[in-house]
């Protein structure tokens, strides 16, 4: 069994004492793990966050790590280092004093904390920027010298809220993958904060995804996107077309689905599903096939709305089972361009869609 390091149990918090940011949360956190806190803005994730650092205290409930309990314990001693978007570095310092700072403040040896500068910036490729000014440094290397702060007492866990929201596009995706090797390599715990879907699925072990205070579900980014538990999760993670329709079969895992339009629809179904209750089909537009070949129980015939070509790929909207805003993501050149206006056969398989029970 994975060792737990990490535990909120029966976590309740509010400001005003009637109502809750973060509703019953449970949640544990194994010893070495990735874990990113996924929602939209107001969801509770960044709270959570908080709570675990120590800078707020939770309403109701205890949260434990390594064994101890913490929600009472100062943010300064429970061994945790915090990385935030705005950096937070100290202007007036060198790299290197901001990375002593730290140290200097556990009154390590002298030469202890020069040694441990020196690895901490080795460890995020910026040895050679030790004697400069945050104001002299671009915001990646910035973001790169506030994660090193972080690091450099050895914490036993490293947090992070939103530490890529100020960098562009590619520099971001770039400080993505450098944070997922250094926790590969260190194995030290992180617990990270994004409302960026595809940052969470790149970065993460395992994604928790909030919404109005409640975790919704926590699994690996594999299954969040492959077997979301709701239609919440489904249209958060990635991109979901969302078919409404009624149960009218179910057998084991799967069922049969009456759309809107009468169509009948093969699915894999969800939890909570039970005959003659409405329900949601969510169904990834790169899971649909565009070929007259299209074939199996859920082939088609759909009306194309829009076509928009993005270079490595084409992207439709169609009018299909009852709905008219299903999109569709095929390669681009791998078949005939379809023209708006047109009919055109499409199918998907049954385990490609996924039907899901209305709370």
């Amino acid at each position: 069994m994975t060792e737990r390091f990490i535990a909120f149990e029966g976590v309740r918090k509010s400001y005003d004492g009637k109502s809750y940011v973060v509703r019953g949360l449970d949640l544990d956190v194994a010893k070495g793990e990735f874990l990113t806190l996924l929602g939209p803005s107001g969801s509770g994730k960044t709270t959570t966050l908080m709570m675990l650092a120590g800078f707020e205290i939770p309403t109701h409930g205890s949260i434990t790590l390594a064994g101890q309990r913490i929600e009472r314990v100062p943010p300064h001693r429970r061994n945790i280092g915090v990385v935030f978007q705005n950096y937070a570095l100290f202007p007036h310092m060198t790299v290197g004093e901001n990375l002593a700072f730290p140290l200097k403040m556990r009154r390590l040896p002298k030469a202890e904390v020069t040694e441990r500068v020196r690895h901490a910036l080795d460890m995020v490729r910026m040895a050679s920027f030790e004697s400069r000014r945050p104001a002299q440094m671009s915001g990646g290397q910035q973001q790169r010298i506030a994660l090193a702060r972080a690091l450099v007492f050895e914490p036993q866990l490293v947090l992070m809220d939103e530490p890529l929201g100020a960098l562009d596009k590619q520099l971001r995706e770039h400080m993505q993958l450098e944070i997922k090797h250094l926790h590969d390599r260190l194995g030290i715990n992180v617990v990270y904060v994004t409302h960026d879907q595809s940052e969470a699925l790149t970065m993460s072990d395992r994604v928790g995804v909030f919404n109005d205070g409640t975790l919704q579900q926590i699994a690996t980014p594999h299954d969040l996107y492959e077997a979301p538990d709701n239609p919440f999760v489904a249209t958060f993670i990635g991109e979901n077309n969302a078919i409404a329709g009624e149960v009218m079969e179910l057998s084991g895992g799967t069922c049969r689905i009456r759309a809107s339009d009468g169509s009948l629809i093969a699915a894999r179904a969800g939890v909570g599903l039970k005959i003659g209750a409405k329900t949601t089909l969510v169904l990834r537009p790169e899971r649909i096939t565009l070929a007259a070949a299209a074939s199996g129980p859920n082939r088609f015939r759909a009306h194309v709305h829009e076509l928009i070509y993005h270079g490595d790929h084409l992207r439709l909207r169609v009018s299909v089972c009852g709905c008219d805003d299903v999109r569709i993501k095929v390669p681009a050149g791998s078949v005939e361009t379809p023209k708006p206006g047109t009919d055109i056969d499409i199918g998907w398989a049954e385990g490609d869609c996924r039907a899901l029970a209305l709370s």
